[in-house]
């Protein structure tokens, strides 16, 4: 039996199963790696109700580490990954592309397969289609996409662009549902407290039970 599930929603419950267990991302050690969820520029604030980013983080956030021409190969492939709907903005939106680049410099060990998976996507088109990636049309960038973006039937001559486009998928889709407009788009309300008036009258009746005497 199939059920229709968007890829949005796909997403939000793979990136979910993965914060719940702590198997957000691996260093080279192998140690577990929890993303800098206060990356985002819209969490560098306590006014906010996020909690407030160290000196160290702020600091961070003041480096770049990827080109300008990297940069927009990121922004563009986050946004095909997570784009806008009828609930919330695109991963452009949440300040992805921002909180990547953050990822590279908190944890350096990312940023050779970083660097070189976008490396690979440009050569790619490059080879296929004479321009970069991101001067591709979107038949063609598609085209690519379809490829590298199922590991269970991507050709061989695609394996190091369905490594990183894994690895890339993970980072747009931890970072877009630890944004704002990615708890909004979960509908995350954290310990709220909600008004409880008691059980349903009816359910009541049916036990014989009353909230009086």
């Amino acid at each position: 039996m199939s059920t229709n599930i968007s890829r949005r929603d796909s997403l939000k419950y793979i990136t979910l199963a993965g914060i719940s267990t702590g198997l957000i991302a691996c260093g080279p050690d192998g140690k577990v790696e929890t993303p800098a969820h206060d990356a985002h520029d819209h969490t560098a604030t306590a006014e906010d109700g996020f909690v407030k980013l160290s000196e160290a983080d702020l600091q961070l956030l003041k480096q770049k580490f990827f080109t300008p021409e990297e940069l927009e190969l990121v922004r563009v492939l986050a946004n095909q990954i997570i784009p806008s709907d009828e609930r919330s903005g695109n991963a452009e939106e949440a300040g992805v592309p921002k909180f990547i680049e953050f990822m590279m410099l908190d944890q350096p060990w990312w940023q050779t397969r970083m660097r070189g998976g976008l490396k690979w996507m440009d050569n790619y088109c490059l080879k296929a289609h004479n321009t970069s990636y991101t001067q591709c049309t979107e038949s063609q960038q598609k085209e690519l996409l379809d490829k590298v973006a199922f590991p269970d039937t991507a050709p061989p001559e695609v394996s190091q662009g369905v490594a990183f486009f894994n690895m890339f998928r993970n980072f747009v889709s931890y970072g877009f549902w630890s944004s704002k407009i990615g708890i909004d788009d979960l509908q995350y309300t954290g310990n709220t407290a909600f008004p409880w008036d008691g059980a349903p009258q009816e359910w009541l009746d049916k036990l014989g039970v009353s909230y009086e005497g």
